[in-house]
């Protein structure tokens, strides 16, 4: 299955991404390419909204820690929000609720 990027709103120091397929070898560097892009801007806000992502593997999780460490170097912020319960329990596993922004999905959104 592929993966759809979609930037869902954009103003000067916030971009919304909605994600919906799958994040696994195959597809992880079209969203690795976006994502650093995104946190690589100083003092920006990435928000991802998960809900339409119904699989994951380590190399998408790869993806995510790069994004945090990218948006750490450069004063951003990485939000992730909307997780299926699934996606939710890869990141609860290896341990990176603990050390990622994390956020239940808005009123509104698709979860």
């Amino acid at each position: 299955m592929n993966l759809q990027i979609q930037i869902e709103d954009s103003n000067q120091n916030t971009d919304k991404l909605l994600l919906n397929g799958e994040v696994d070898a195959y597809t992880a560097p079209k969203l690795k390419e976006t994502l650093i892009g995104l946190t690589q801007k100083e003092g920006h806000k990435v928000i991802v909204n998960l809900s339409g992502v119904d699989y994951m593997d380590s190399t998408g999780l790869g993806v995510f820690v790069g994004a945090l460490k990218s948006s750490q170097q450069s004063g951003s912020t990485l939000i992730l929000t909307g997780m299926t319960e699934r996606v939710q329990r890869l990141f609860e596993i290896t341990g990176l609720t603990e050390v990622m922004n994390i956020e239940p999905a808005a009123k509104g959104e698709a979860r």
